[in-house]
């Protein structure tokens, strides 16, 4: 069963830091992915960065199943 405490941890943030983190991780992943091409080292700046917008869906996810943080 799925601690309520877990739940309000992963709202906070979820609410208060994840969209940041996504919204920074965006601008700088459009512009590397598009240069990953060409430099193939970008590529794992790219992976990244993608982790980072995917963030919101790793929050939401943890929270619904009541996930520890640790």
């Amino acid at each position: 069963m799925a601690n309520p405490l877990w739940f309000i941890f992963w709202l906070l943030v979820f609410w208060f830091v994840s969209f940041f983190v996504a919204f920074f991780c965006a601008f700088f992943y459009i512009w590397v992915y598009a240069f990953a091409s060409c430099i193939p080292a970008l590529q794992g700046i790219a992976d990244i960065l993608l982790q980072g917008v995917q963030f919101p869906f790793y929050c939401g996810k943890a929270m619904l199943e009541g996930k520890p943080a640790f």
